[in-house]
């Protein structure tokens, strides 16, 4: 069996860079990450070693380490603002790019227009651009649309790890739902998540089946996921090694392999070498 790995894969620098400001700080004093830092259980026992603690951005602030950290998924500037004024040192470890997504929002806002975000309900990147506009809309799929208020001009952006096919056809679902409405939209779909999307489109027409690495709880991994069956070949998502079983390969002579924005590489070269470690016995068998 030939195992092929997507060109583009596994963590990018907005999660690396987080993931580095944790570990850098926790040698200091005792700190908190309000929400999950990333989407990936191996990165978080790694926290945990190192005795980095984890709160709700909602917890009562009396409860919590002085020093926190707002995570890669960034929050509103209201909920800065009441961690700061509790009087705690707030360290800020949102990725640029999801920085960018609030920079659009709120001068898109600013020029008149309803905010409208493409996203998923509930996650919490959308939580914290909607946090600071309370009567934004979330379209998720087209079923949302009819929820969306009548106003004469619209203001959307999207979740920075959506796939941009999708959020375009919700842009054109959203201009034909409201066609006497003006559309802005400021494509917010961050360029680790559209290579790892085109990396894998190009991977999937080179095997029979796809490991997909990284947490279940993961919406940019589950994205790939869906990808890979959307396009007919089968998908088995996997945060571990370990979870490989023999069986998926039978008869197949090309796997591939690829991982979501919070999967650590040593993660994915470790699912490798488990592939090799399967190859290898069953051409013993066989």
């Amino acid at each position: 069996m030939t195992i092929h790995l997507a060109e583009h894969y596994g963590i990018c620098f907005g999660v690396r860079d987080a993931l580095a400001l944790a570990e850098r700080l926790s040698d200091d004093e005792p700190l908190t990450i309000l929400g999950q830092l990333v989407h990936n259980p191996v990165a978080r026992e790694r926290l945990e070693s190192l005795g980095v603690n984890q709160a709700s951005l909602d917890d009562d602030p009396r409860s919590v380490t002085h020093r926190v950290m707002i995570t890669a998924h960034g929050a509103s500037d209201a909920a800065r603002a009441r961690w700061r004024e509790s009087g705690h040192a707030v360290e800020d470890a949102t990725c640029p790019l999801v920085r960018l997504a609030h920079g659009h929002l709120r001068r898109l806002v600013d020029q008149g227009c309803f905010p409208v975000i493409i996203g998923k309900h509930g996650h919490v990147e959308v939580l914290g651009l909607a946090g600071d506009f309370p009567g934004a809309a979330v379209l998720e799929t087209e079923a949302d649309l009819p929820a969306i208020p009548d106003r004469p001009l619209y203001g959307v952006i999207s979740q920075t790890t959506q796939p941009i096919d999708r959020v375009l056809r919700l842009v054109v679902a959203l201009r034909s739902a409201r066609p006497n409405s003006q559309v802005k939209f400021r494509d917010t779909v961050c360029r680790p998540t559209k290579d790892r999307q085109e990396a894998l489109r190009s991977l999937i027409k080179k095997v029979e089946l796809v490991i997909v690495v990284g947490g279940h709880n993961s919406n940019n991994t589950r994205e790939l996921v869906e990808t890979v069956r959307a396009a007919g070949l089968t998908a088995h998502h996997i945060e571990r090694p370990d979870e490989l079983r023999p069986e998926w390969f039978t008869g197949i002579n090309h796997a591939g392999l690829t991982g979501g924005t919070s999967t650590l590489p040593e993660t994915v070269a470790q699912v490798r070498s488990r592939m090799l470690e399967i190859t290898c016995q069953y051409k013993e068998v066989h």
